[in-house]
């Protein structure tokens, strides 16, 4: 019989295929440990790993002579050494369609929470001396009208592009190749250089993988370009950004804020972005609701069942 190895305990529903027609073993705990997969994977034929467990050599290793396909529960697999994968013979997949609409949903909610300083005020509203009232006090910066600076035009970015159409702000857009007329109409979006997209933009939002070509993609000079009124957005991946530059220039004001839900480093966070009132922090949960997790049980069963089936419909990237 097929079996099938998932690295961390997650929602039965949507597996049902799986649980029916293979062996599933998941962690009784919320995760299996390295030495625990590594111990296990040997005996399995697919492995199911999210973006918290990184997939190296000495993982593929151990998997090597059973394991056929490691079907990343994500869309960004920076967390698998996949050319590695790619030449001992195994197959990696990923679950692009699932995370699209709630990682947009993330991206503006810091959208919103970065302008309106909302984060900021229910901290201070909570102390003892709470926050001043009045008609001058407690400002922040209204979306309709601005112009939002998408930095990867895929899926995930066309969609927060179209709810930034919603809110009546402008599109610029760069994109590593330019997109199709009729998709730039659909959201009266321009493409421009990146330089280009950083100086005008009163909101950036980084919707690109991590990949060699994109660590620190947004670094000293793209913080030098952008308005002393403009905010980032990273949901992408923490790596995007050189984040001690993105401190420094959030410690001296010369942005307006930022919005984070990923970090160079994590899951550990630099401690001197807690110090600051002008970051919103949030813990990796751009694909974070349930709908999303269940979506993603199903895509991810999609494709080992599409795997072990023969088909081509899979989402494999290598």
């Amino acid at each position: 019989m097929i079996r099938v190895l998932l690295s961390t305990r997650l929602f039965t529903e949507g597996f049902e295929k799986l649980n029916n027609d293979y062996e599933v073993v998941a962690p009784s705990s919320p995760f299996f440990s390295k030495q625990e997969i590594l111990d296990l994977i040997g005996d399995f034929d697919a492995f199911i790993p999210t973006f918290q467990f990184k997939v190296d050599s000495e993982i593929i290793d151990a998997g090597i002579g059973r394991l056929k396909i490691i079907a990343n529960y994500g869309v960004g697999y920076n967390n698998i050494d996949v050319d590695y994968a790619t030449q001992k013979g195994i197959v990696v997949t990923n679950t692009p369609d699932p995370v699209i609409e709630s990682t947009a949903e993330l991206a503006f909610s810091l959208m919103l929470t970065v302008t309106r300083r909302l984060a900021e005020f229910d901290r201070k509203l909570r102390l003892p001396d709470g926050l001043p009232w009045g008609v001058m006090e407690n400002l922040g910066h209204t979306l309709y009208g601005k112009t939002l600076g998408i930095i990867g035009m895929g899926r995930i970015g066309q969609a927060v592009a179209r709810r930034a159409v919603a809110f009546g702000m402008q599109i610029v857009y760069h994109n590593r190749n330019r997109l199709p007329l009729e998709i730039e109409y659909l959201y009266n979006a321009r493409f421009l250089k990146k330089n280009e997209v950083m100086k005008i933009s009163d909101v950036i939002s980084i919707h690109t993988p991590l990949l060699p070509e994109t660590h620190h993609l947004i670094g000293k000079d793209e913080f030098e370009m952008m308005k002393p009124t403009a905010i980032l957005v990273n949901t992408a991946r923490g790596p995007v950004v050189d984040e001690d530059v993105l401190i420094r220039v959030l410690q001296l004001n010369e942005i307006y804020g930022a919005g984070l839900d990923v970090y160079e480093f994590e899951p550990q966070i630099n401690p001197k972005l807690f110090l600051l009132d002008n970051v919103v922090l949030a813990p990796h949960i751009g694909t974070a609701t349930v709908e999303s997790r269940l979506q993603m049980n199903q895509f991810v069963t999609q494709n080992i069942v599409g795997f072990f089936e023969g088909r081509i419909d899979i989402t494999r990237v290598n």
